[in-house]
């Protein structure tokens, strides 16, 4: 199970770096909550424009997900930890950051799905 539990993880950080919200969306049950430092954002349109003002704000952003940890699992739910970093282009000039992620997963439709995710950025 935990084989593709990472599997889902690598693809979903994949699909992040595409910049391609499209690509971004099967990952994410249409009610999922996400909180990011700047704010809450609730359902699949509010998600979708807080990714898309990122990839508009930090350009040619790379985002890792590493350091995977999962607190639980079972056949329908997970939840799991990790660090994650980012680098790209902000206001002209390079940048880079580092924070601590929460996800919890669902499985729908025999397929896993992010219910939520909170980022936390950690000081430089």
């Amino acid at each position: 199970m935990l084989k593709g539990l990472n599997h889902f993880i690598q693809e979903y950080e994949r699909a992040t770096n595409t910049h391609d919200f499209a690509q971004v969306r099967p990952f994410i049950k249409h009610d999922a909550v996400y909180l990011f430092s700047e704010g809450t954002y609730r359902g699949m349109d509010e998600i979708q424009h807080a990714f898309e003002r990122n990839w508009r704000t930090v350009q040619d952003e790379v985002y890792r997900i590493t350091d995977v940890e999962w607190l639980s699992y079972s056949e329908s739910m997970a939840t799991c930890i990790y660090h994650y970093y980012w680098r790209g282009v902000y206001n002209g000039a390079e940048r880079e950051g580092r924070g601590r992620g929460t996800n919890s997963m669902v499985k729908e439709d025999g397929k896993w799905k992010m219910i939520h995710e909170h980022l936390s950025q950690m000081p430089r």
